[in-house]
């Protein structure tokens, strides 16, 4: 009797998670992005340069595994969550976003979605002008070589936020909004580690334009700076809500100790038939205060400039130009073209080749010492610094999604 009491039950509950399946989801997807790079004028003195030739990962996306569901909760609502992990095919370590190897450093967030009210999700998250102003700019089609020098700007998405609060409204009529903000966390000082941000976006037949405002605080003491007579830029706390944009080089590298970055970026972008046309623009500040290892603040202006040609179903083409300006502490300026193309080989793997040469001109704060050097190139966020005013790479790349 005792085993067919258990029997009867293990079917009552079989029926229940079939009926709890027949109302939610669970997805595990993933993609690898691979390629083989050689990159002219790599530093590897004072005043020295050589040239390097690596595997280099995640050229037009970051690599990831991840999982993501929603369960319905009936009268329209939805309960929706998202852990999205990034890794290196490399040496297979996982991606380390912002201080710090995260399990799930790429997205991690839980909340509630309804078709006609948005969604609103808590956790670790990509900001607003990742979500909507991005998309609209050369990053989003061909990645890390078509973006701005240092990631300054953040359109490389080398930030996210933790301990975020955002909510994503429906689009009316073509247009959309999401706003955002991030506890900081410390008892007695609510604004420290802080970042908010509002992005809104339309889009009407062949338009698209879309336009936020971004801001991330630092810790609020010397020793959350990490700045010392050794270590003159110091460090962005890793304990703040906001990962910072510094993706390695010289050209905003020695701004870790900011007080805050604020970031206001817009981006327009139309689409005729086999043509893409996209333009933005970008300010950034870097702003010191007492516990800064600078006392002026750095100011960024970003211009660029897209056309993409799909010359076939499977086959797109890509040409992008960015300027970026320094300026405050420092001044220097950086001329960026980029060219590119992929090849969809099926829906899920694509080969790709792309390329990209910047000059760079005045100077720049160096990273490590504090001083004040001639502005060396270091094209995209791949931190790669050069001793010299220019820089070139080269990718040939397959992408696998899964």
């Amino acid at each position: 009797m005792k085993r067919i009491a258990l029997s009867t039950l293990s079917l009552a509950l079989l029926g229940a998670a079939g009926a709890a399946h027949a109302q939610s989801s669970v997805t595990l997807y993933g993609l690898i992005d691979d390629s083989i790079q050689y990159v002219h004028n790599v530093q590897t003195g004072p005043n020295q340069n050589s040239n390097l030739w690596q595997l280099a990962a995640g050229n037009l996306q970051g690599s990831r595994w991840g999982m993501k569901g929603t369960e319905d909760l009936g009268g329209g609502l939805k309960a929706i969550f998202q852990l999205e992990s990034g890794f290196n095919p490399n040496n297979g370590k996982m991606g380390s976003y912002g201080t710090g190897t995260k399990l799930f450093g790429r997205q991690a967030y839980v909340g509630v979605t309804h078709d006609a009210y948005g969604t609103f999700t808590v956790g670790r998250q990509y900001d607003p002008l990742v979500d909507l102003v991005q998309p609209l700019t050369a990053d989003n089609y061909f990645g890390s070589t078509f973006t701005t020098p240092g990631d300054v700007d953040n359109n490389d998405n080398s930030s996210r936020t933790n301990n975020a609060i955002k909510y994503v409204s429906p689009v009316w009529s073509g247009f959309q909004f999401e706003g955002m903000y991030a506890l900081g966390g410390v008892a007695g000082a609510t604004g420290a580690g802080q970042s908010y941000a509002g992005a809104a976006t339309w889009s009407g037949g062949p338009f698209s334009v879309a336009a936020g405002y971004f801001r991330m605080d630092n810790g609020n003491t010397l020793a959350s700076r990490g700045v010392t007579a050794a270590n003159v830029g110091g460090t962005w706390n890793a304990g703040v809500t906001s990962d910072g944009t510094f993706d390695g080089s010289n050209i905003n590298g020695a701004y870790q100790s900011a007080k805050s970055i604020t970031i206001s970026s817009a981006a327009a972008q139309y689409v005729t038939g086999p043509f893409t046309f996209n333009v933005r623009y970008s300010f950034a500040q870097y702003k010191p205060d007492a516990f800064s290892g600078f006392t002026e603040q750095e100011k960024y202006q970003v211009a660029g400039a897209y056309a993409g040609y799909q010359i076939t179903p499977a086959m797109l083409v890509g040409l992008a130009y960015n300027y970026t300006h320094g300026a405050g502490d420092t001044s220097a300026n950086y001329h960026q073209v980029s060219l590119g193309g992929d090849y969809n080989l099926s829906k899920r793997t694509d080969l790709y080749l792309i390329g990209a040469y910047q000059h760079a001109s005045g100077h720049q704060r160096d990273a490590t010492s504090g001083q004040v050097v001639d502005a060396g190139a270091s094209v995209g966020s791949y931190g790669l610094q050069s001793a010299s005013s220019s820089q070139e790479i080269i990718s040939l790349g397959i992408r696998h999604k899964f």
